[in-house]
């Protein structure tokens, strides 16, 4: 066995449950989204595929009262769940705020924003992640 090959079996195990938390604190903030009324609220797994993030919520908002609403909740959230936001931009505006956790980035839109940035799109090869099991 070759030294890269040592190398990754003992990263892989300690990366995984880091993995695990980050993808459950990315289903409790697509919740959020949801029952917050945001629509075609998605959770991209972007682990293998993008040194910035393990994950990217993404999810369209009703107005900008209600995006700005829901960045400022969702911010709130993370504190209270050892998430910190690292940074936020965009949310004075309301038509696309994101919400940096670090592991987790959120994006909210406006219907025209989310059209234009097409995030799905440009991670198209990106696993989306399962989160509405418990959802109505």
């Amino acid at each position: 066995m070759t030294q890269e090959n040592n190398d990754k079996k003992s990263i892989t195990p300690s990366a995984e449950p880091k993995l695990e938390v980050s993808r459950g604190f990315a289903r409790e903030i697509a919740r959020l989204a949801y029952d917050r009324h945001c629509r075609e609220v998605v959770i991209l797994e972007l682990a293998d595929r993008s040194p910035v993030a393990k994950h990217f919520v993404i999810g369209t908002g009703t107005s900008e009262q209600q995006i700005r609403s829901v960045a400022h909740e969702m911010e709130d959230f993370g504190g209270e769940r050892n998430f910190p936001a690292f940074g936020r931009a965009g949310i004075q505006q309301g038509r696309w705020a994101i919400v940096d956790f670090v592991d987790v980035v959120v994006h909210l839109f406006d219907e025209e924003y989310r059209k234009f940035y097409d995030l799905e799109l440009l991670w198209g090869d990106a696993p989306r992640v399962e989160w509405q099991q418990n959802c109505k």
